[in-house]
């Protein structure tokens, strides 16, 4: 089943023929007004330039009244020859047979009926074209259409081809490739959901998380602070140093620049709660630290990371080079790559 575009919104038509496989593109009159096109014919040569087949009308209220609008059409700048669109009519009829006995392709829509498309397949069309969404708005058996149409075709052998438009949801889609619809025409945002699915986005994920376990390093996430202290500094310098960093955590250094310890925020509190505000000038070997911090290796992949995050059940990690302190790595980052789950938030 060839796949069609119905629109006229040029950057939806760019976004879908990216796709590289969209086959030609629908338009309607009704399109254009409602997108506030004004120059019909500027708009028609700009899309003839950006599509393999372009689908427009050609109106008439007489037979040779719609084959002089198609060559009107024929005279503008096209890239390519266009498929007239014909709504179905005793005139439309003999219109596309008159068309199509002059080597052009016409495509017969607004059926409603097995027998507007059968007179449709005897004038030759190239395209019958009912419409699903209009036809069930109104309480009627549409797929049955579709379903009879192509019967028909296969039965009597005619070439026309059996477009499904009117396309409303992905479900259209799943009903016109099951009835052996050759062509489907279907609005953008029909398009782009094809695709979607809830179980593929969550394998998927899945994918990426596993993926980023196994091959990303800590040193690759971490951020670019790397709040350090000593142990002779106040905790007023820890907490500017914290709130500089936007972490939760200082590392604690010794004289030799190596890891000694870790204060983080929630020490900060639980300090401030029991010994008060005078605290803050004292320094961080006299009101203690944690001397026993949860520590990983910079070039430690992710997967270490976690496992160490759900068994210490901490908040950050200091990241260590040796024995000196590359970072922090905070569950947020994790979180965030979606590593672990919100509930650690």
């Amino acid at each position: 089943m060839d796949l069609y575009l119905d629109s006229v919104d040029f950057n939806e038509i760019e976004a879908a023929f990216d796709y590289g496989f969209v086959k030609g593109l629908t338009t309607t009159p009704t399109f254009m007004h409602r997108h506030g096109i004004t120059d019909i014919d500027d708009a028609i040569v700009r899309l003839s330039r950006m599509v393999p087949e372009l689908q427009v009308e050609a109106l008439g209220e007489t037979p040779d009244a719609i084959l002089a609008e198609a060559e009107r059409l024929l005279s503008l700048p096209l890239e390519r020859e266009p498929v007239f669109k014909v709504p179905i009519s005793n005139e439309g009829v003999k219109a596309c047979k008159r068309l199509t006995d002059k080597g052009h392709r016409v495509n017969v829509h607004l059926i409603y009926t097995l027998n507007q498309a059968y007179m449709a397949m005897e004038a030759g069309a190239a395209f019958i074209c009912p419409l699903a969404g209009r036809m069930q708005d109104q309480g009627h058996d549409a797929i049955q259409l579709f379903d009879h149409c192509v019967e028909v075709i296969e039965r009597h052998g005619y070439d026309s081809k059996v477009m499904f438009s009117s396309v409303r949801h992905p479900e259209h889609v799943r009903q016109a490739l099951l009835v052996g619809a050759h062509v489907c025409t279907m609005p953008f945002s029909v398009m782009r959901n094809l695709c979607e699915n809830t179980l593929t986005a969550l394998g998927t994920a899945q994918f990426r998380e596993h993926t980023t376990l196994m091959t990303t390093r800590v040193k690759d996430v971490i951020r670019d602070a790397n709040p350090v202290c000593s142990a002779d500094e106040t905790l007023s310098s820890a907490m500017v140093k914290m709130t500089e960093s936007r972490l939760g955590t200082v590392t604690i250094v010794d004289g030799r620049g190596a890891v000694a310890g870790v204060f983080t925020d929630g020490d900060l509190r639980r300090k401030l709660q029991a010994l008060g505000r005078q605290t803050l000038d004292k320094t961080l070997s006299e009101i203690g630290f944690s001397k026993n911090p949860v520590t990983i290796g910079s070039d430690s992949l992710l997967n270490e990371a976690v496992k160490s995050f759900k068994q210490h059940q901490v908040d950050s990690i200091v990241v260590v080079d040796g024995k000196r302190p590359a970072g922090v790595l905070d569950v947020q980052d994790l979180i965030k790559l979606g590593l672990l789950g919100q509930e650690r938030l």
